[in-house]
């Protein structure tokens, strides 16, 4: 592409390559496909519970081998795991939104629903218990 450019009164003709970046997602209004978030649920040796708030009682020590906790903050919009319900590793247990985005929250463990402690439109903080297995 040429351009004419205007430097202190004088004119230069000059050629302008545009760059285009390797990745799509930094396209200019191109169109890039991108699939639905799959967040699987945190480790359970990574997740330590937060500290009371004051006033309330502590909550009881959950096995962390057998709970789903959120990976995030978000609304619950869709239920997918019942209880009684054999899960396996990576199924997808609920669906969150945050910021206007659906995350698919994932099982951790495999197993049998044994609770789910959220219903559709609850709103979640980041580590609270979602689902118990059996």
């Amino acid at each position: 592409m040429k351009l004419n450019i205007t430097v202190d009164g004088k004119a230069y003709e000059v050629d302008v390559e545009v760059a285009r970046p390797e990745h799509p997602i930094y396209g200019v209004g191109g169109y890039f496909p991108m699939s639905p978030a799959r967040i699987p649920a945190p480790a359970p040796a990574a997740f330590s519970p937060p500290p009371p708030v004051a006033g309330e009682a502590p909550a009881a020590p959950v096995n962390e081998e057998k709970v789903c906790r959120s990976p995030i903050s978000g609304i619950v919009v869709r239920i997918n795991a019942q209880p009684g319900q054999q899960i396996q590793v990576g199924d997808g247990v609920l669906v969150l939104e945050a910021m206007k985005m659906e995350t698919d929250i994932t099982a951790p463990v495999a197993g049998k629903v044994s609770t789910v402690k959220v219903n559709v439109g609850d709103s979640v903080k980041g580590g609270q218990v979602l689902v118990e297995f059996e």
